[in-house]
């Protein structure tokens, strides 16, 4: 069997800009943990989300220009404003139900038939066009923009692309996005929780607690605040992938078999007095 198509193949650039990204996003997101307590960060733990938000979203278009530069062709543009705004129409519909997510499924199974590449830059494309389509625009949204590219990614890291077929794959999809809804969710709490300052004293990040204090109030903040949401989450991911993925993973194979991204169009040059026809080289 071939190897299966990608929309995006990244190259030594983007590698390098997504390392960069995911680096400066593990910081962003984990440096109340990796801060101590006597460095000027944690002295201003109200301000450093703003900081990072603000690095964020620059670095995360850096990326998704760098990945365009590889190889987004028209056709693989044309797929991600499909698949984006597919996404971003589906998020709303669970707005104010606890859990009840159903674009998260659509990344899993883009991002699988995709590619990482692709599924970067689609899952950062689609939270940010669900935060205009639904108002939440703030300090949160490039945090959410590099969580989703994550979440859309490691699904077309997961192994056996191009053997796994049927239940097995679908298998391994729903399993994936179960663990992956929870982790998007602990990732975004991290993003928030420094916010709550001493409001909810129990629960709240404490810039002068030692590492282990903070993470014991940061597990009670998940517990108390988002375990039922993310639950909720990973249960209507699983159920989507098991009844919906395998009809949307071949509709989504069929488009980009059709779409041929790896084809290249070249013209041969006419011969005996014959026009010049278009041929397809595939590499």
């Amino acid at each position: 069997m071939t190897g299966q198509a990608r929309a995006v193949r990244l190259g030594p650039r983007s590698v390098a800009a997504l390392i960069l990204v995911s680096a400066v996003g593990v910081a962003g997101f984990g440096w109340p943990f990796l801060a101590p307590p006597s460095s000027q960060l944690s002295a201003h733990a109200q301000d450093a989300p703003w900081l990072f938000a603000g690095l964020l979203v620059l670095l995360v278009a850096v990326v998704a220009a760098t990945i365009a530069e590889s190889g987004l062709g028209p056709k693989a543009v044309a797929m991600l404003g499909v698949l984006a705004a597919a996404g971003a129409a589906l998020r709303p519909i669970g707005a104010g139900t606890a859990g009840i997510e159903p674009m998260f499924f659509l990344m899993v199974l883009s991002g699988r038939v995709l590619g990482p590449g692709f599924g970067f830059t689609l899952g950062s494309l689609t939270m940010f066009a669900s935060a205009l389509l639904t108002g939440g625009v703030g300090p949160w949204m490039p945090f959410q923009m590099l969580a989703m590219g994550w979440f859309t990614m490691g699904a077309g890291l997961l192994p056996g692309p191009d053997r796994l077929r049927g239940r097995a794959e679908t298998g391994l999809l729903a399993g994936y996005g179960f663990l992956a809804a929870f982790a998007y969710g602990t990732i975004m709490n991290l993003a928030g929780w420094p916010f709550m300052g001493a409001l909810a004293s129990g629960i709240a990040f404490d810039p002068h607690a030692a590492v282990p204090a903070n993470l014991a109030r940061f597990v009670a903040y998940c517990a108390a605040t988002s375990l039922g949401w993310d639950m909720g989450r990973a249960v209507v991911t699983v159920v989507l992938t098991l009844t919906l993925g395998p009809a949307v993973l071949r509709a989504l194979r069929r488009a980009t078999r059709r779409a041929a991204f790896e084809t290249a169009v070249t013209f041969e040059a006419p011969s005996s007095g014959e026009p010049p026809h278009m041929t397809h080289i595939t590499h």
